[in-house]
């Protein structure tokens, strides 16, 4: 008797994991346009840019996924990090300012800033900057 309940309540646990598989893809596809929001430049730093934050809404993510677009003029204010954040360039040209160094960023630069350093990124050139930022939430 007492196996008969064990088999019952492994298939009851198959069939509730199905049924959540089927509910949930175990995927999301967000687009630009869904998402596009025109805003100041981060951290005070002026300007407009547009920023796309991709699945904020979705449950238990904890990971932020998001592109940044600076228009002429635009920036993110220098500010203090508190956990690691990595900047990724897409197109365009910018000024890295790392703890008070002055570096030029472009298309396929990687920028990891860890807890306790400083940062700002201003568009520099002719067309618009565009990274993506990845962090933890």
């Amino acid at each position: 008797m007492k196996s008969i309940f064990i088999c019952l309540a492994l298939i009851a646990t198959a069939q509730a994991s199905t049924e959540t598989k089927d509910q949930s893809p175990g995927f999301v596809i967000e687009h630009d346009s869904q998402v596009a929001a025109q805003q100041a430049g981060p951290h005070k730093g002026g300007g407009e840019t547009t920023g796309y934050s991709f699945f904020a809404g979705v449950p238990s993510m904890d990971l932020v996924f998001k592109k940044r677009i600076l228009h002429p003029g635009a920036a993110i204010g220098y500010h203090e990090q508190h956990k690691d954040e990595i900047y990724y360039v897409i197109s365009g040209t910018g000024e890295l300012t790392m703890n008070g160094e002055k570096s030029e960023v472009g298309p396929g630069s990687a920028i990891l800033t860890r807890p306790g350093s400083s940062h700002g990124l201003r568009q520099t050139g002719t067309e618009d900057l565009a990274i993506f930022i990845v962090y933890r939430k």
